[in-house]
């Protein structure tokens, strides 16, 4: 039965709504159904005109919980600017009540004590305890990325996140409190940080991030992402994103140049290095370490690199 229009609701289609909210201010189904609006999750619509951003999931999802609820885990992350894994769900954390089922949303119990605020409106897990929540479903590595990026977005800082895992008890405890000590400032991509973290956990000496070089009046000549300062040697990683972008070409031999002139030596590093090589990425640093005069360097590596950059070995 149609609604009196002076009985109608009011609603933002803006925000998500449901079918109960938009029957009430008097939007049939079958306009749901049409090109005005999408459908975000089961029962859960929002004006066509809105993009189905991270929040808007998260906002929809939240919909379905009650008010103690709130947003974490990989949403959480996302929505803090944070690198993680690709996956499809929503992420929220109910504190009581019947968690929500819905296609596309992964609910969790919430977890005693943890730390919340408030991001674009919505209840949200803060960037440390994000963090801690993903220790027991992230790799070592992985834990890092996320941790180097939101130190990236100024979200926190490595001493917070170190402070957040020093309290942190029960599953996951130990790698976010790992995890933690190895964040750094600086870092510009998770490639940066597969490098460094390929170069640490092998036991070699950990490079310097981003690294500057000045001129006698104090201005920067030049920005390394990992170098070691001492020995005038650079480890760089190259995405090729420029590869075939001829004043950037010309720009990088200009400055391979210079870099010769001032005496540094640059090793380049690409993706297949670190996903197919990391072994013979690891020797090159190495022996560039040992022909820069490094001393105690190892002379085997640590195996804890082969848990997390195996090599691939060619078909015969």
């Amino acid at each position: 039965m149609a609604i009196p229009p002076r009985q109608r609701s009011r609603i933002d289609p803006t925000v998500p709504f449901t079918r109960a909210e938009a029957r009430a201010a008097g939007i049939p189904i079958t306009a749901l159904r049409g090109p005005r609006f999408h459908q975000v999750f089961y029962d859960l619509y929002v004006a066509s005109s809105v993009e189905v951003t991270q929040s808007i999931r998260a906002k929809a999802a939240l919909r379905l919980c009650n008010a103690e609820s709130y947003v974490s885990h990989f949403t959480a992350a996302n929505l803090w600017g944070g690198c993680v894994p690709e996956q499809p769900l929503t992420h929220v954390s109910v504190k009581a009540g019947r968690r929500p089922e819905r296609r596309g949303i992964q609910s969790h119990a919430a977890q005693e004590g943890a730390k919340t605020t408030t991001f674009d409106g919505m209840p949200i897990t803060t960037p440390e305890q994000t963090f801690l929540d993903l220790s027991w479903q992230l790799s070592l590595v992985e834990l890092v990325i996320l941790g180097d990026s939101l130190v990236g977005k100024r979200r926190t800082t490595p001493d917070q996140l170190i402070e957040a895992a020093a309290s942190c008890r029960g599953k996951g405890a130990r790698l976010a409190r790992r995890a933690a000590a190895l964040v750094r400032r600086g870092v510009d991509s998770p490639m940066e940080s597969r490098l460094r973290l390929l170069i640490v956990l092998a036991g070699l000496p950990e490079p310097a991030v981003n690294f500057t070089v000045r001129d006698e009046e104090g201005a920067v000549l030049m920005r390394f992402d990992l170098s070691y300062p001492a020995l005038k040697l650079i480890i760089e990683y190259d995405g090729r994103q420029h590869a075939r972008d001829d004043a950037q070409w010309a720009r990088d031999i200009a400055r391979r140049e210079e870099l010769d002139n001032l005496g540094w030596r640059l090793i380049i590093v690409r993706a297949e290095d670190i996903y197919a090589r990391p072994d013979k990425t690891l020797n090159r640093v190495r022996d560039a370490l040992r022909a820069r005069g490094a001393k105690n360097l190892p002379r085997k590596f640590k195996a804890e690199w082969t848990q997390h950059f195996p090599v691939r070995r060619s078909a015969a």
